[in-house]
This record gives C-alpha cells, sequence and structure tokens, in this order.
C-alpha cells in the first residue's frame, strides 16, 4: 500500500530529529538572556548558510531572518521561533543542563529554535515549493518585548509574509498532539507601579506622620474587587500584586510605599476599564489616607489573537499530520507571548504543541526543573514542514 504523503514527511523528519536533539542541547547548554542570544544567533545563522538560506541578522539586536526563494510563485509565509532564556539557576541535573549560573531554558525556547531548524533543512533539502519561505529567529520573547524590536527594524517591510505562525510547547499535553483556537489565545500583559507618599515618623508616634503601609494594605486587598465586582464574570481578568516596598526597619513609620502590580486581560474593553479603575481606585484610597500617590501604568503585550482563517487551515494541517484525534480545542490561557506584536500587523495563528504528561515532560515551564521534550521535536518540525509546503504550492 502506498504510503501517505504526510506518513512519508514524518519518517524524513524523524530521520534527521537526532542531529537537532543534538543542536537543542548544545542551546540548552548554554542560554542567553534577552538581547544577549549572540551564541545562539550564530549557531542558526551557520546552519541556515549551510543550506542555502538568506541569513539577514541585527534585527532587534540580536535577532535573524533566514529566508529561502523557490520558483517564481508570489506567497510568502513567515515562521517564528524565539532563541532567549529565563534568569531561573537550572536543577534538572541533566547532562546537558545550563553551565551558566543563573540562568536557564526554562520555557523551552531552546526546543522552539530546534524545531524550525530542522524543518530548515528539511524543507531546503526535500521540498521543491513554490514561493518565500520566511523563517524568524527572535531574540527577547521574555518580558522584554523582542517581537517589537524586530518589528521596528522593519521586519515585515524587509521580509513581506502573507500570514505568520509560532509555536510553542504545552507541557500537561500528550506528546503527539497540537492545539489550537480561533480569537483570544493568550492574555495582554501590562504592569503598574503604585507610588505612595507620606511622612516618616518614630513607631511609637505614628500619629506624628502620614503612614503609607495601611493605604498599601487597603489598595492590594481592594483591587481585587475590580475583578470580583466591575468585569463581567464570563470576562477574564487577572490582577497580581507582585511586589510591596517600604520601610527597612521595626520602629520607623516609612515616608513612602511600592506597590507592583501585573494586569492580564482577554479583552482590550476589559484591559482598558481595569487600567482605569486601578487609577482611579489607587488614587482615591491615597486621599483617604492622606497620602500623595503616582501611577504609572505601562502596556506592554497586547491579547494574542489568532485570526480564523489562519487558525483553520493550520488545523487542517495538523488534522493531515496527527489525525483528528490528535488536534484539539486549546483554550485561551492568560498567560502573555509577544507574536501578539506579529499578529497584530500580519493574519496568522499561535500553536500549542504537546510536550508531555508527568514525568515525561509535564513540568510547567518557567520552573528549575523544566526540561523541552526531545520527543516533541519531530511532531513539531514535521508540522511547520507541512503547513509550509502546503502554503508555498
Amino acid at each position: 500500500m502506498t504510503q501517505s504523503p504526510t506518513a512519508s514527511l514524518r519518517q524524513a523528519v524523524q530521520a534527521i530529529a537526532p542531529e537537532f536533539v543534538r543542536i537543542r542541547h548544545q542551546i540548552h547548554a548554554h542560554p542567553e538572556l534577552a538581547f544577549e542570544e549572540r551564541r545562539t544567533s550564530d549557531l542558526v545563522a551557520e546552519q541556515l548558510v549551510a543550506w542555502g538560506y538568506a541569513v539577514h541578522r541585527g534585527l532587534g539586536t540580536t535577532g535573524l531572518v533566514g529566508t529561502l526563494r523557490k520558483g517564481n510563485g508570489t506567497r510568502a509565509i513567515g515562521i517564528r521561533a524565539d532563541m532567549d532564556a529565563l534568569p531561573i539557576q537550572e536543577q534538572t541535573g541533566l547532562a546537558y543542563a545550563s553551565t551558566i549560573v543563573g540562568k536557564m531554558h526554562a520555557c523551552g525556547h531552546d526546543g522552539h529554535t530546534a524545531i524550525l531548524l530542522c524543518a530548515a533543512k528539511y524543507l531546503a533539502e526535500s521540498v521543491d515549493f513554490n514561493g518565500t519561505l520566511n523563517l524568524i529567529f527572535q531574540p527577547a520573547e521574555e518580558n522584554e518585548g523582542g517581537a517589537l524590536r524586530m518589528l521596528e527594524d522593519g521586519l515585515f517591510e524587509r521580509f513581506p509574509c502573507d500570514e505568520v505562525y509560532a509555536l510553542h510547547n504545552s507541557p500537561g499535553m500528550p506528546v503527539g498532539q497540537i492545539g489550537v483556537i480561533a480569537g483570544p489565545a493568550m492574555a495582554s500583559f501590562d504592569r503598574a507601579t503604585v507610588t505612595l507618599r507620606g511622612r516618616g515618623a518614630h513607631g511609637a508616634m505614628p500619629h506624628h506622620g502620614i503612614d503609607p503601609m495601611q493605604c498599601a494594605a487597603s489598595i492590594v486587598l481592594g483591587l481585587q474587587s475590580i475583578v470580583s465586582r466591575e468585569i463581567d464574570a464570563l470576562k477574564s481578568a487577572v490582577i497580581t500584586v507582585g511586589s510591596i516596598h517600604a520601610g527597612s526597619t521595626y520602629n520607623v513609620v516609612p515616608e513612602s510605599a511600592t506597590i507592583k502590580i501585573g494586569v492580564r486581560t482577554l479583552d482590550p474593553k476589559v484591559r482598558t476599564l481595569v487600567e482605569t479603575r486601578i487609577r482611579e481606585f489607587v488614587t482615591a484610597q491615597a486621599q483617604s489616607y492622606q497620602l500623595r500617590s503616582e501611577v504609572v501604568y505601562e502596556r506592554k503585550y497586547p491579547v494574542l489573537v489568532n485570526h480564523a482563517a489562519q487558525t483553520k487551515y493550520a488545523r487542517e494541517a495538523a488534522i493531515r499530520l496527527v489525525g483528528a484525534d490528535n488536534v484539539v480545542e486549546r483554550p485561551p490561557v492568560m498567560g502573555s507571548e509577544d507574536f501578539a506584536y506579529m499578529l497584530e500587523q500580519r493574519p496568522g495563528a499561535y500553536i500549542r504543541l504537546g510536550n508531555g504528561l508527568g514525568e515525561d515532560g509535564g513540568c510547567m515551564v518557567h520552573n528549575p526543573l523544566y526540561d523541552f521534550n526531545d520527543k516533541a521535536l519531530p511532531v513539531g518540525a514535521a508540522f511547520w514542514a507541512h503547513l509550509a509546503q502546503s502554503y508555498l504550492v
């Protein structure tokens, strides 16, 4: 019986996958934080050049784009992988564990980079597509907005993409599963820094001062009423107080207090409402305690919204590759992702890739015991290869 094209593709990718597992381990052992990804960028560029890609470096500081054109087709697709690590001390004990103190690939970006490299080799050497393939290797996804920096450096003007795609590994999903969802898929991320200014005093005579601590406590508790009583229960919002800093000893009323707040939403209107109410709430609370206040509110990553047509296309490609039983509707999560900036400028979709269950890759990301599951690498690479090949016909 004749083997299906997708089965042949998976076999071919599986055959070259060990090479990219080794590359993944190299990247894992030498993690680099946001805008430091020089070693990783060098490695990626070296591989792409060897396979015939035109490599363009320096976008977003340490980002790069590998471009491969075949035939005379006018269609162009972009596929993004992130490269940066996190400031976490690894505790896995792996043979290829981080060699850099206080830095590790705790989110699987080493795996994402190796997946795209594996697909890049297969597409260059084994596929006669018709159009332009733009492989986007992005720095600084973690908090620093490397995607936005690449866009500001002219990413889509210099490398036009009709559609753009990215993926992320998902612990808790079995290896071999692919998750998709149209519409909002990941939350916006904003942060507020609140400063309360009062008057210091001796702790035994607080009536001589104006204490910011009581107000800070009131704000921390009261902020949650914005979510519980002002946001539609069918909408999503998270307000997290991550830091309170005030004073340094036991018997002094401090002059000021600083509160750091993280905000995540899945709806632009809810996002605006939460910002407005945090400002109003802090101001009113401060006035009630006779304090001066300042709120510095920073809008960071927008809501990541998957476009309907491109999500449908990705779902259909995934079904052809792994079967309908292994393609799941992945509900939105309140984590954030700066690929959202790219989806604001081009249609596309963000895909979830199963990383395993329990001890087989189920440790959550941003954890010192996390490791990307190498069994997922050929699945992701085959998906990218099939998606690009199907698009560039």
